[in-house]
């Protein structure tokens, strides 16, 4: 790990989320100098979701020159910036906006989905994925069905396209994590052009694709007095996200796992060759060095704690809870109806096996926590089954993390020492990927710049009788025809193991 400086060089790395802009100067050895934040507000109504690309600008002035005050200008080496996944506006050639910003999670696009799935049906086969609703390709085919008179010159941009035109003064290539949900074609490195074609986007739309780290621009002169970022500092092309916590978290090389434990779990890996994936509930991102970057979102997570004890103290139910090793009761605990990883199933709804109404409230929290853990250790089965390499050490992030009973207990399931980060921010991820890319490779910087907080080692003889309620959770899903044979044959193997 590279050692503090009293003066260092810094790098930027902007997170734009739902709610606001987070911006960190982080050193080489990992140190952050500042951070800074600003609001953003969203427009809902029904399956819209909506944000003014103006006010993305205005956050990060005010993220940017909050975490740059007190940091010395010559000392900012490089910026990197990470958005929401699949939001995306129109433009004119100038970069000012035609539309408002489609978000993420806007799912107008019901009747193009199922257009651009079936027009691009070989592609997806091919790429283990297939565009929904939310995905910024059927979006914009809203988009264009709305707005049928483009001015000449209009182009797409995504969220981070639009932040990095303010940055450097002009259009800036796009990255191929954010072009992923516009289908993107990471396999090939190109856009699907025929595809396209069919779909009549026009030609010219959709802006130049670079692998993340690639250099787009510099910061310009108007950029450098609205933000405090110096002028000529140099703009590195980000990543998603979900991609960019996942760099924060240091999982870059092949075997290596980020567990992100929020409202719903989420598992995101590197592996060497794209994993292929007949249920379609896994896809892959592409990092910087050609490895790929697997993931999927099970419908399971901590969300079900909130919903069945609203308004409790989790931490004294946790300290409970530990009497109950393994619970009387084996939960399949999911946060929502219906099922996206490891398996898929739209009509999946949780259940309790056991008598519930006889069970100390401690013994069904307990029931709860191990039931999303068993999810987990399923997941894992499942992309072991795939050919994904498990070997490699395994972080947990999140809101779920932040349990430290809850980080044992998934490591007595899973039988295997877990890793707890010191900074699991988006914008740590980026400032990573800002030093990498005008440096270093990024498995490296990683090493110097991600700190590891704790490592929390399984006790085997916990694991031992917490498999033997995973293995009945296993039979009950295959009983119910949601887990697919194949899947509960391989979980229970490496149960004996």
């Amino acid at each position: 790990m590279a050692e503090p400086n009293a003066r260092p060089e810094v790098w930027l790395g902007i997170d734009l989320g739902t709610q606001s802009v987070r911006v960190l100067a982080v050193d080489a050895a990992g140190a952050t100098h500042g951070s800074g934040a600003g609001r953003l507000r969203s427009h809902r109504n029904g399956p819209r979701h909506e944000q003014d690309p103006e006010h993305w600008w205005s956050a990060v002035r005010t993220a940017c020159r909050q975490a740059l005050d007190g940091v010395p200008g010559a000392s900012v080496r490089g910026v990197a910036v990470c958005a929401t996944s699949g939001t995306i506006l129109l433009a004119d050639r100038t970069g000012r906006p035609l539309t408002p910003g489609l978000m993420y999670d806007d799912s107008r696009a019901v009747e193009e989905a199922p257009r651009a799935a079936e027009a691009g049906a070989d592609l997806w086969e091919r790429l283990g994925h297939r565009p929904q609703p939310s995905w910024a390709l059927p979006k914009l085919l809203w988009l264009l069905g709305h707005h049928p008179r483009l001015p000449a010159g209009a182009r797409l941009l995504h969220q981070a396209d639009y932040i990095g035109a303010r940055l450097t003064g002009g259009p800036v290539a796009t990255d191929s994590s954010h072009a992923l949900k516009t289908g993107y074609d990471l396999e090939h490195e190109a856009w699907p052009t025929a595809l396209l074609e069919d779909l009549r986007i026009p030609a010219g739309l959709l802006p130049k694709a670079v692998r993340p780290g690639t250099a787009l621009g510099a910061v310009c002169a108007e950029a450098a007095e609205s933000t405090g970022i110096p002028e000529g500092t140099p703009l590195v092309a980000g990543m998603t996200d979900g991609c960019a916590a996942q760099i924060s978290a240091g999982a870059l090389e092949p075997g290596a796992w980020n567990s992100v434990l929020g409202t719903t779990l989420v598992l995101k890996g590197v592996t060497a060759r794209r994993l292929r994936d007949p249920l379609g509930v896994v896809y892959s991102h592409r990092a910087p060095d050609g490895n790929w970057l697997p993931g999927g979102a099970s419908s399971t997570g901590a969300g079900v704690l909130s919903r069945a004890f609203p308004g409790r103290n989790l931490a004294t139910l946790d300290a409970r809870a530990q009497r109950y090793e393994p619970s009387s009761l084996v939960t399949y605990p999911l946060a929502s109806r219906g099922e996206r990883f490891p398996f898929l199933a739209p009509e999946a709804e949780g259940f309790t096996l056991g008598a519930r109404h006889r069970a100390p409230e401690a013994d069904y929290h307990a029931s709860l926590l191990q039931g999303v853990a068993f999810v987990e250790r399923l997941c894992f089965d499942y992309l072991g089954l795939l050919g994904a390499p498990l070997d490699g050490p395994v972080t947990l992030t999140g809101g779920g993390a932040r349990s430290r009973y809850w980080c044992q207990l998934r490591a007595d399931v899973l039988a295997r020492p877990l890793g707890l980060p010191d900074n699991a921010e988006a914008a740590l991820g980026m400032a990573v990927l800002a030093r990498a890319g005008t440096s270093t490779p990024l498995s490296t910087t990683a090493r110097d710049m991600v700190r590891l907080r704790a490592v929390v080692e399984p006790r085997p003889e916990r694991t031992r009788r917490l498999l033997e309620s995973h293995l009945e959770l296993v039979d009950a899903l295959e009983e119910r025809g949601w887990l697919p044979t194949a899947v509960a044959r391989h979980a229970r193997r490496r149960a004996h193991l």
